[in-house]
């Protein structure tokens, strides 16, 4: 996956409880295709329009960590240069950490801020990829 720059959005994706019928309606309407990508908590699908990335997608589950009361909801994730550094700056900007910052292999570095307004954000620095 190329890296767009600190500060620009990274990537989109989909947290919802009905990942086939979502993947119905995005294929019927926007004909995306979908590739999963098995995990440990479940298959985690990439989705592409034509041969280029357009997002993720997940089913929303406790193994995940997500509450049942969570919100079907689209999540962007903002490219930063150094994912540490930036959440140290949060509190002091009037944000929350929501979740601190973990590493997914061959991806990258991803935390969960909310903003001073409130707004849920992810933050990501995305793994050196080979050339």
């Amino acid at each position: 996956m190329p890296s767009y720059g600190h500060g620009r959005f990274h990537w989109n994706e989909l947290m919802t409880r009905d990942v086939e019928k979502a993947k119905a309606f995005y294929g019927d309407c926007l004909g995306w295709t979908f590739d999963g990508m098995p995990m440990p908590d479940g298959t985690y699908w990439i989705i592409k329009a034509g041969d280029d990335f357009a997002g993720g997608m997940m089913e929303m589950t406790p193994e995940r960590g997500i509450p049942d009361d969570a919100p079907v909801t689209w999540m962007s994730y903002i490219e930063v240069d150094d994912i540490d550094a930036r959440l140290e700056k949060v509190a002091a900007a009037g944000g929350k950490i929501a979740r601190p910052a973990f590493d997914v292999p061959g991806v990258g570095r991803i935390a969960m801020v909310e903003d001073a307004t409130g707004a849920m954000i992810g933050w990501i620095t995305p793994a050196e990829q080979p050339a």
